[in-house]
C-alpha cells in the first residue's frame, strides 16, 4: 500500500481546469484509482456512467439514482435536440435543473447516433446530414453545432463530434472518418465558448493500431480536458479490443482522464481498468434489466428461466439494492405477469451491481489487489464461468 501511494505521487497531476488526480496505481496492471473534478462535484473513477439518453435512466427516479450512489450520468446530444430541443432546456436552466439531477452529466456529441443512423446520413466535411427518426425531417450535425447544443444543455463534459464506422471496415473508409475526426476535434475546439464545460477528444482508428497511436498523437496535441476511445465494441471480438488498448492507453496523457465508450459487458470493464482506462458507459445494465437479466457474481442469471419459480433467494444477499429485497421467484413472477416493477426493480439492481463494481475495482487498485479481482471475474464472466 505504501509502495503504490508512492508510485501514485510520482505521476505528474492534470494542470486542466477540470483537475484530474491520479490516487494510486496497481503494481501489476495499468489500472488506477483517480479522482476527477467537475463543475456539478467529484467523480471517483474507475466509474461508470448509467445512459440517460433522454434526460432520464429508463425505469428509475432521480432519488433512486442518488440512492444507488451515482456519481455521474451521461445524457444523449441527438436525441436532447430533436426533443424536446435544447434550445427550450437552456431557457429552462439547463439539463441540470431540467432533470433535477444535482450531480455532473457527461453528454455524447451524436457521432454514434449518426453511426446508427446510418442508412439515413450522408457525411461529408461540413457535416452529417441525416434524416430525424422521429419525424423525418432534415437534420444538420456539425461539430459547431454540437458544441452549441452541448453549451446549451450545460454538461459538465461534452464530447467532440466524431465519425464513427463499422468494423471491421475498409482500410482506406477507417482512415477517412479517422482524421476528419481530428478535423472536427479541432473545430470543436474553435467553437467552444462556455469555461465551465470540459471537452474530451474521441480517439478512431478501427482496429488500425498504427491509426489508432497517430490519431491520439494528433488529439493530445490540443487542449483537451480527456480523451476517449471511441468506435469500438461495434461488432469486433474482444479480445481485438483489448488489444487497441493496450496499444493506445500510453499514447494518451496520464494526468487526464480515459473513456472507453459504449462498452459494457462487467469483464470488459475490469479488462479495460487493467489497461489503464477510467471511465465507461453503457445501455447494458438497464437494458438487460428490462428484459429480466441480472448481473451478479455468481454470473447473468435469467430470470424468466422456470428454475427460478420457487427460489426464495435473493439475486445477492449483500447488494443493497431494492430488488435485492425479495425472492428471486418473486422477481420472476413480476416478468411473468408483466407488472412494471419487474423492469424497475431489475434496472436498479444492474446500477447497483456495476457500481459496486467500480467500487470493488477502486479499492483493490488502492490495496494494490487488482489483478485478484480480474481474474476472479475472468473465471465468472468467461464463455466457460458462466453456464447457465
Amino acid at each position: 500500500m505504501e509502495a503504490n501511494r508512492k508510485v501514485a505521487a510520482q505521476v505528474p497531476q492534470s494542470s486542466s481546469r477540470f483537475p484530474f488526480e491520479c490516487l494510486a496505481l496497481d503494481p501489476l496492471t495499468q489500472a488506477r484509482r483517480g479522482r476527477l473534478h467537475l463543475p456539478h462535484g467529484i467523480v471517483e473513477t474507475p466509474t461508470f456512467m448509467p445512459v440517460g439518453t433522454q434526460a432520464t435512466v429508463k425505469g428509475a427516479t432521480i432519488q433512486q439514482l442518488r440512492d444507488a450512489e451515482v456519481s455521474i450520468l451521461l445524457g444523449n446530444t441527438y436525441h436532447l435536440a430533436l426533443r424536446p430541443g435544447s434550445d427550450r432546456i437552456a431557457r429552462l436552466g439547463g439539463l441540470h435543473t431540467f432533470m433535477g439531477w444535482d450531480r455532473p452529466i457527461l453528454t455524447d456529441s451524436g457521432g454514434f447516433q449518426i453511426f446508427s443512423l446510418s442508412d439515413l446520413a450522408k457525411i461529408n466535411e461540413k457535416e452529417a446530414v441525416f434524416r430525424s427518426h422521429l419525424d423525418g425531417s432534415l437534420v444538420r450535425l456539425s461539430p459547431e453545432r454540437a458544441v452549441e447544443i452541448q453549451e446549451d444543455l450545460g454538461s459538465d463534459i461534452a464530447m467532440v463530434l466524431d465519425h464513427v464506422v463499422a468494423l471491421p471496415g475498409e482500410p482506406s473508409v477507417v482512415a477517412d472518418a479517422c482524421w476528419r475526426s481530428v478535423r472536427w476535434a479541432e473545430r470543436a475546439l474553435v467553437a467552444a465558448k462556455r469555461r465551465d464545460q470540459a471537452r474530451f477528444a474521441i480517439v478512431q482508428g478501427g482496429l488500425d493500431l498504427d491509426l489508432r497511436r497517430q490519431c491520439a498523437d494528433a488529439l493530445v496535441q490540443m487542449p483537451f480536458d480527456g480523451f476517449a476511445v471511441g468506435g469500438l465494441s461495434v461488432g469486433e471480438p474482444p479480445a481485438e479490443m483489448y488489444r487497441i488498448l493496450d496499444g493506445i492507453t500510453h499514447h494518451l496523457p496520464v494526468q487526464r482522464p480515459r473513456y472507453l465508450m459504449g462498452v459494457g459487458r462487467p469483464i470488459d470493464l475490469l479488462e479495460a481498468i487493467a489497461r489503464g482506462i477510467d471511465m465507461f458507459d453503457c445501455v447494458m445494465p438497464t437494458r438487460n434489466g428490462r428484459n429480466a437479466f441480472a448481473f451478479t457474481w455468481e454470473g447473468i442469471l435469467r430470470l424468466r428461466n422456470q428454475k427460478y419459480a420457487e427460489d426464495p433467494s435473493p439475486l445477492d444477499p449483500d447488494c443493497p439494492c431494492p430488488a435485492c429485497r425479495h425472492p428471486r421467484a418473486y422477481l420472476r413472477h413480476l416478468f411473468q405477469s408483466k407488472e412494471m416493477l419487474g423492469p424497475i426493480l431489475l434496472t436498479l439492481h444492474n446500477i447497483t451491481f456495476y457500481l459496486r463494481l467500480m467500487k470493488e475495482a477502486r479499492d483493490a487498485i488502492a490495496l494494490g489487489q487488482f489483478q485478484n479481482l480480474l481474474e476472479r471475474a475472468r473465471a465468472t464472466w468467461s464463455p466457460a464461468g458462466n453456464t447457465e
